[in-house]
This record gives C-alpha cells, sequence and structure tokens, in this order.
C-alpha cells in the first residue's frame, strides 16, 4: 500500500450500496449534465451492481494529524470548498463507465488553474502520494480507479474556459473542462469545426490523454493529427509546454515529439493542463445516408472497396444486425433488422453528389439496399444522435446488465475476417454482443453484454475481448484503436510491444516520475 495508507491510519473499507434508481454522483459534480438520458445511463448502469467499494476516506483523514495537515496544505492551494474527501465525492471519482471494479481516492481536489495543479503536485511528490487525473470519467478501461488511494485531481470543474480561438491558423486553445460540443457550439459560427467524435462528450484535454478518435477519423483524423501543443503538469510540479511555449504550427522537426509522447499516456506521464486543437472549415455541402446488407461481409466489403477507390469519406459506421435491433427500441426508429452503414459525405455539392454515386454502385454490386437520405441537418442530427446512442441502447437490451465495451483496430484489408471471426466466437459463446465500427479506418467495437451476478458470463465476456484483441495483433492491428489501454488491457499491450517495448516505456515513465506517482497501475503491469 502507498500514498496516504502510509499517513492514515485507514479506515476499513465498507461496500456501499446505493439503490438502483439513484442518479448518483455524476450529476451532483456537474460534471455530466442531468438529462434524461444521463440519469436513464446511471440508473441502469447502477453502481449498486458493480461491487464498487468505498475506501471511507472521510473519518481517517478527519481523525489523524497527517491527515489534517495534508488536507490543510491543499485547502491552502485551492481553498476548502474545492477539496473533499467525502464518501459519495471520493466514489464518483473511482469508477468509470467501464465495467472494471473501481477504487475511490482518498481526496478529491478541484484547482483552478495551471499553477494551482503544479502547487498539488508538488505537495503529493513531497509526501509519496499518488495523483490520479480526472477529467469527465467517460472512460471505459478503469483508467481513473485509484488503485493505491490517494489524491485525484479533478482539472474539469473550474478548469473550462476556451483560452484562444485563431480562426486564420484554424486552431484553438482549450482547458480541460471544454468538452468537444462546448468546443463547437464556440467556433461554429465563425464557420469552423472541430471533429473528432468519440460519441461521448468527452473533455477534449481527456481526449489527448486516451488518444481518442471516432467516427470522424476516416477523413479528419485522431486526436493524434489533430493537437499541436499540450501544457502539462509533471509529477514535481514543473509545468512544460510539448511544442514550445505558444506554438501552435501545423508540423515542426524541432527536437523529440513531446507531443505524441503524452497524448495516449492516459495520465501517468503528467496532467493535461491545456491543448492547442485543430479546427477545420465546415464544408460547403454534407450529406448522410444509411444502407442496409444481407451480411456483414457484405457491408464490411463495401466499405473496403470504397476506400480502394479513393472516396474521401467522412463517416463509414458499421452497425450489425443486433445493433439496429437496439437503436430502433431505445431511439424510436424503423430500419430493417440487418447490417447497416451510417454514411457522410463531405465537400462541394458536385463532390458530394459524385461521391455518392460511387458509392451507391459499390453498395449495389454487394446486395446492398436502398439508400435513405438525410440531408437536412435534423435529420442528420437524428441519426447521428441514434448511432452516439448505441451503448446507451445496448444496455437497455438487458435492463440491469453491464458491458464490457472493447475495441480494436486493424488493416482495413483484415477487417472482414476479424469481424465475420468475432461475431461468429460471440454466438459460440452464447452472449448477446452488439457489434459498431468506425470501419472506414480499421476500427470496430463490441459490447459485451453480461449480468454482474454472474462471474461465468463476465469470464466469457472477457475471453472472447481477448481472442479478439489477439487477433487484431496477429493481423497487424492493435489491441486498442481509442479507448486506451487503462487497467484492462495491461496485458495485451505488452503481448503487442513485447518485454524490450515495454521496458522502454517504464523507463520514460521512470525519468518523469521516479516516485512512481502519476496515475498508478495503469497502461503497465508494475516491476
Amino acid at each position: 500500500m502507498r500514498g496516504l495508507p502510509q499517513l492514515l491510519s485507514r479506515a476499513k473499507r465498507v461496500r456501499v450500496g446505493f439503490s438502483a434508481s439513484e442518479p448518483v454522483l455524476a450529476i451532483q459534480a456537474g460534471i455530466l449534465q442531468p438529462d434524461k438520458f444521463t440519469q436513464k445511463f446511471v440508473q441502469i448502469r447502477g453502481l449498486k451492481s458493480s461491487k464498487v467499494r468505498s475506501q471511507a476516506p472521510l473519518t481517517a483523514v478527519d481523525n489523524t494529524d497527517s491527515g489534517k495537515q495534508l488536507k490543510q496544505e491543499l485547502e491552502a492551494i485551492v481553498g476548502p470548498g474545492n477539496v473533499s474527501s467525502g464518501e459519495s465525492v471520493v466514489l464518483q471519482h473511482g469508477q468509470d463507465e467501464g465495467p472494471h471494479q473501481g477504487k475511490s481516492p482518498d481526496i478529491v481536489v478541484f484547482p483552478s488553474s495551471t499553477e494551482e495543479v503544479s502547487e498539488i503536485c508538488k505537495i503529493c511528490t513531497k509526501h509519496n502520494i499518488p495523483i490520479i487525473p480526472y477529467g469527465t470519467g467517460t472512460g471505459l478501461e478503469g483508467g481513473i480507479s485509484a488503485v493505491d488511494g490517494g489524491v485525484c485531481v479533478n482539472v474539469s470543474k473550474n478548469m473550462n474556459k476556451i483560452l484562444q480561438i485563431h480562426q486564420e491558423d484554424f486552431s484553438a486553445v482549450v482547458q480541460p473542462g471544454i468538452s468537444r460540443e462546448m468546443l463547437n457550439q464556440e467556433v461554429r459560427a465563425d464557420g469552423l469545426w472541430f471533429p473528432v467524435d468519440p460519441g461521448a462528450d468527452a473533455s477534449v484535454c481527456g481526449m489527448c490523454a486516451t488518444g481518442a478518435s471516432g467516427t470522424n477519423a476516416v477523413r479528419y483524423g485522431t486526436m493524434k493529427e489533430n493537437c499541436l501543443n499540450l501544457e502539462v503538469v509533471l509529477a514535481d510540479g514543473r509545468i512544460i509546454h510539448t511544442a514550445g511555449i505558444g506554438s501552435r504550427p501545423k508540423k515542426s522537426s524541432a527536437g523529440y515529439n513531446l507531443t505524441s509522447l503524452f497524448l495516449g499516456s492516459e495520465g501517468t506521464l503528467g496532467i493535461i493542463t491545456s491543448a492547442t486543437v485543430c479546427l477545420h472549415a465546415i464544408p460547403e455541402s454534407v450529406a448522410a445516408a444509411v444502407v442496409g446488407f444481407p451480411t456483414v461481409q457484405n457491408a464490411v466489403d463495401t466499405v473496403v472497396m470504397t476506400l480502394q477507390c479513393s472516396v474521401p469519406m467522412a463517416r463509414m459506421e458499421l452497425l450489425d444486425e443486433v445493433q439496429m435491433k437496439a437503436c430502433n427500441e431505445y431511439s424510436g426508429l424503423s430500419y430493417p433488422e440487418t447490417p447497416h452503414l451510417f454514411l457522410e459525405f463531405h465537400g462541394s455539392e458536385s463532390e458530394v453528389e459524385s461521391q455518392t454515386e460511387t458509392v451507391r454502385d459499390i453498395a449495389a454490386d454487394n446486395d446492398g439496399g436502398e439508400f435513405q437520405w438525410a440531408v437536412q441537418q435534423e435529420d442528420r442530427t437524428k441519426l447521428w444522435t441514434a448511432r452516439h446512442r448505441a451503448y446507451y441502447a445496448d444496455i437497455a437490451l438487458r435492463p440491469g446488465c453491464r458491458s464490457l465495451t472493447t475495441d480494436v483496430c486493424v488493416p482495413v484489408s483484415a477487417l472482414p475476417d476479424l469481424v465475420t471471426a468475432t461475431k461468429a466466437d460471440i454466438a459460440e459463446h452464447g452472449l448477446v454482443g452488439p457489434m459498431v465500427g468506425h470501419v472506414g479506418d480499421g476500427n470496430f467495437h463490441t459490447m459485451l453484454l453480461f449480468d454482474p451476478a454472474d462471474p461465468e458470463e463476465f469470464r466469457k465476456c472477457k475471453e472472447v475481448a481477448n481472442k479478439m484483441a489477439r487477433s487484431a495483433i496477429a493481423l497487424g492491428g492493435t489491441c486498442t484503436g481509442e479507448h486506451g489501454v487503462g487497467q484492462g488491457k495491461m496485458v495485451l499491450l505488452e503481448e503487442q510491444f513485447g518485454k524490450d517495448g515495454i521496458d522502454v516505456m517504464r523507463q520514460i515513465k521512470g525519468a518523469l516520475d521516479p516516485q512512481q506517482l502519476m496515475n498508478p497501475g495503469k497502461v503497465f503491469s508494475r516491476n
């Protein structure tokens, strides 16, 4: 045990039993908006069934001199109202949206500036206390769990400003509390948008931390192609700018690429306190379409052929027949329950017309059905809203269930075989596993549903997920395309990179975080 357990006499852990209908704390903390979808999800998700245990830090912190000293030092930086060891607050900050059992931090702090984050890190380093960065908690691989206790640094609640917008340079500088939708609302009037869209309204800095991507990656790239600079606080409190202070060129060959080093580092190397990201011009013409196919193979073959014809698709999303059933029931749609592609075309009017004709011909060659078009903004919004609510739709298929949501990414040529094999494996194990994919770049997901009271069913889900990842690696792909590693894929990462590759990662972390305080127990296993 490390961190606060070294300073405090830890209170006995107790099970926290939320009622299945209690809207848990995401709403109280001001991180998620309490709309009906959030509340419904939290009710279905039911932290009671996830068996998250509180570490009950309040008694220990309040009843020891060491605990009081630590709390006083943190309060001196951010103010008493921005430090909490309350059971409800720490519980919410220890569990993400994935199936992995979370562990609560001992204290949660809410800084308002990079300088405050720096001072917090200095205190934690002095006391040898783990530091866990927290954005919006929408991850899926247990990346925010405080496996050793410690101090959770919530950088989204009070650091929620768009610092700069450079319209002519197509870039913006944002703090961790700015989500992709907030950024798009701000820049839309200037004819600009931020296209990286993982589905959830995640924070932009959190998306940098996990190397996120999403539905538009086939054309606009992932966070790794859309991030120009990061401001990062290291464990010892040093503040660095990964491309240089104020730097935002589209390319650079100056020194080591520190920006790429921190992208996808999942809080294990430092805390991202601002990000300079790329903006893009809103296309002149946008059209979306839905087309059904008799089999997943037909749909994936259409994707591969379209890319081979160099059609610059904006979105190419695969939903299998199980996912279509879930979306129909949840979002009030009436599509046939067969595999479908959700497509979007961007460009001038003539470019969009040419793209749609080419893809329609390719789809017809693969037994695709009639295209159902969505040209008006409201129609496109309805279409993509249904796609983005796929996760909640899947949970609603089995009330009370949880989902082991996993993703892999392979070269596009390997996609048809892996998708087909994974669907067969899901059926062989007797599981319900809707499948969706950003198939235009070889990335797809399965939502493997399980009863939280049935360990055997969860074991089967893990078996299918691990086989899917190992198959992807064998085909020249990766164990995760956008979810990150967290706790859930550490073994798979080691298989993908090998001992020497992992050793290099450990050496990098040791150089930047010699006390191993930054988000410990994530990405790779401990020595």
